[in-house]
């Protein structure tokens, strides 16, 4: 699969941001995971800045190659490819790494709803900044040759 990088640069770019900015609607902090990224990797905002857009992008990425092989609508793959990088990424990974806990919890209850709602929002911005992308929409190439050929 070959990825147009210049419809999924600016798709992941755009999506993070819609990120931000329903994290700032939904917890009044803005830039809180670059804040957190910053701080952990010993960078700062700006290094948490080009981390965390840098990850938006290479989600958007991800979503491009393996969209083709998804069920239904573009939003559908979307929001069920997010689902899974959230739980996967996010909740297992992301958090405990940066120290708190499985999904968030130390952060709070309600952290991972508010985790998972902005990484929906994420995906829809994707979908929407993605829409008639030939390399999106289009399902795999049948292939005509057989997978293995039979030696004798």
């Amino acid at each position: 699969m070959k990825i147009n990088w210049t419809r999924t640069i600016p798709a992941g770019l755009v999506a993070t941001l819609a990120l931000d900015l329903s994290g700032l609607l939904m917890t009044g902090k803005w830039w809180d995971i670059p804040n957190l990224l910053g701080a952990k990797l010993g960078t700062g905002l700006l290094g948490g800045l080009v981390m965390h857009y840098g990850i938006g992008i290479i989600l958007a990425a991800m979503f491009v190659a393996v969209a083709p092989s998804l069920k239904g609508p573009l939003w559908a793959r979307a929001l069920t490819y997010i689902t899974v990088q959230t739980v996967m990424g996010v909740f297992l990974f992301m958090f405990p790494l940066l120290d708190l806990g499985v999904a968030g919890l130390k952060a709070g209850a309600m952290m991972p709803m508010i985790s998972l709602a902005r990484h929906l929002i994420y995906a829809l911005t994707l979908s929407a900044a993605l829409r008639g992308s030939a390399s999106v929409l289009a399902p795999p190439a049948l292939e005509t040759a057989p997978a293995y050929e039979v030696q004798t």
